[in-house]
């Protein structure tokens, strides 16, 4: 059997993979601390889960209008106003499949052979490979820890030619936590203005900010960068709804219908009783996230105070996001009970392997010398995750 060329430009999800190995690892009854997954360990708040329970009940599980329920894009529209000072009318605004279905749409509707999309390094590992199912080019841009993985108005400039269609800005940032303040995405809204690309804007971690951070939205400074600006954001991270599916983007109007044509020939609505629940969870109290984001920042700092004891490696302080990123290059060349480390894939399958910790090799990243772990899971497991991890890089030799 021929499989199509375009799947064969991509690479299976590393995270994913990583996190399948280490629950079948769990199911046949090994004790294994997953540091893989990229999704809270908090359970969806109890008044969002009753929402779609009182949907179902109801008989509210038919379709729906294939870009959301119109209730939902109103709670959409709120959020934007009242979060990011952002205006959209109803027909700028599209309710998807999850962030990343969002993020597809705008691929397939924007992309083509011949352009090139700008992607800062180290990103999330789905960029680059939904613009080469598209058939056009991803030009990374490589980040430096010094610029606290932020890239630069220069940086910027210098990746542009006239191929260039987009920049994917994600702040705050899957893998690193970095974000990107005011100042910076003014500096980076003239230039993406300036030479008239789209930008991207993926902002699922908006609200998982931390030490007085203050998160800015970039289409919100004026009506010039805007009219040039997707933003995509989701209820999978600050709801803990990751397995509902929900995810909106907003944006100028012919972009927005083309992603809802597109999804109508390929989805139709998402999930109706989520789309209930995310009308409760957009319009109610937000007060919970105060004690989630409280407990991740304790766990970030714990795991950073553990880090910096362990030598040889670096590790970036995140300002959002539940995500480290440590630089582990300074194990490569070293070995124990006959493995030899040359790659963050090498020490993932080592850390797995023999130390029952499930890592994310950085290279899915573009990050050949990190690892990413989260700490959306329990302190305890923290603990002893980090004391294996501390373990294994001691018989490193």
């Amino acid at each position: 059997m021929k499989l199509t060329e375009r799947v064969q430009r991509i690479k299976p999800s590393p995270t994913m993979a990583i996190t399948a190995k280490a629950k079948l690892m769990k199911a046949e009854g090994i004790d294994v601390v997953g540091f893989a997954a990229g999704e809270p360990d908090f359970d969806t708040p109890d008044f969002i889960k009753e929402a779609a329970i009182k949907a179902i009940r109801e008989g509210k599980t038919k379709y729906t209008p294939e870009s959301g329920l119109p209730d939902l894009k109103k709670a959409v529209q709120q959020k934007f106003k009242r979060d990011n000072q952002l205006d959209y009318n109803l027909d700028e605004i599209i309710v998807s499949c999850g962030g990343k279905h969002s993020l597809y749409n705008i691929a397939q509707v924007l992309f083509q052979e011949g352009d090139e999309v700008i992607i800062p390094a180290p990103y999330w590992v789905s960029y680059p490979d939904q613009v080469l199912l598209n058939d056009a080019k991803p030009v990374v841009i490589q980040t430096r820890e010094e610029n606290g993985f932020c890239i630069t108005p220069e940086d910027l400039e210098k990746a542009i030619t006239p191929k260039t269609k987009a920049v994917v800005i994600n702040s705050p940032s899957n893998p690193t936590g970095s974000a990107y303040n005011a100042d910076q995405l003014k500096a980076l809204a003239q230039v993406i203005v300036t030479h008239n690309i789209h930008c991207i804007a993926d902002e699922i971690y908006e609200k998982i900010i931390y030490d007085g951070f203050v998160f800015k939205s970039i289409a919100s400074f004026n009506e010039d960068i805007k009219k040039l600006t997707i933003t995509v954001n989701g209820a999978s991270k600050v709801y803990s709804m990751t397995g509902w599916r929900m995810g909106y983007a907003a944006g100028p109007k012919e972009i927005v219908s083309a992603m809802s044509k597109l999804q109508g020939q390929v989805t139709s609505n998402i999930n109706t009783p989520t789309q209930y629940a995310c009308i409760t969870a957009l319009n109610g109290s937000q007060d919970f996230l105060k004690g989630w984001i409280a407990a991740f920042k304790e766990r970030r700092d714990y795991i950073l105070s553990r880090f910096s004891q362990i030598p040889g490696i670096k590790c970036f302080k995140p300002q959002g996001a539940f995500y480290v990123f440590p630089n582990i290059s300074a194990c490569f060349g070293k070995s124990a009970n006959g493995k030899t480390i040359n790659t963050a894939q090498n020490l993932a399958d080592y850390l797995l392997d023999q130390h029952r910790v499930a890592v994310v090799p950085g290279e899915g990243f573009g990050a050949p010398n990190n690892m990413r772990l989260s700490y959306a899971l329990s302190m305890k497991d923290i603990e002893k995750g980090l004391d294996r991890i501390e373990e294994g890089l001691k018989n490193l030799k």
